[in-house]
């Protein structure tokens, strides 16, 4: 698992070939989803979870001002074009 840090006005493209199976969670702050079009898409909030596969989201963004956090989950490699997908930290067993 991964936790992608998104400072206020920050915006991610999401490549659909790294994110496929990228299941992501809100735990801190709130992220707006950017549909393929372009348009804004919904705004999410903390505990907020989703699917990055198949919805048509081409960015993520961070409307706010403070840093927002997301984990990031995937079954495989996570996503490593990212530069503000951090490693995960140690967990205890």
């Amino acid at each position: 698992m991964r936790t992608l840090a998104l400072p206020g006005g920050a915006r991610v493209e999401v490549i659909a070939a790294e994110w496929r199976h990228a299941f992501a969670v809100v735990i801190r702050g709130r992220v707006q989803l950017e549909l393929r079009d372009g348009e804004p898409g919904p705004v999410l909030g903390r505990d907020a979870s989703f699917w990055l596969h198949g919805t048509g989201v081409r960015a993520l963004r961070n409307p706010g001002r403070r840093t927002a956090e997301v984990h990031v989950v995937t079954p495989g490699p996570p996503p490593t074009v990212n530069p503000l997908v951090e490693e995960p930290h140690d967990q205890p067993n």
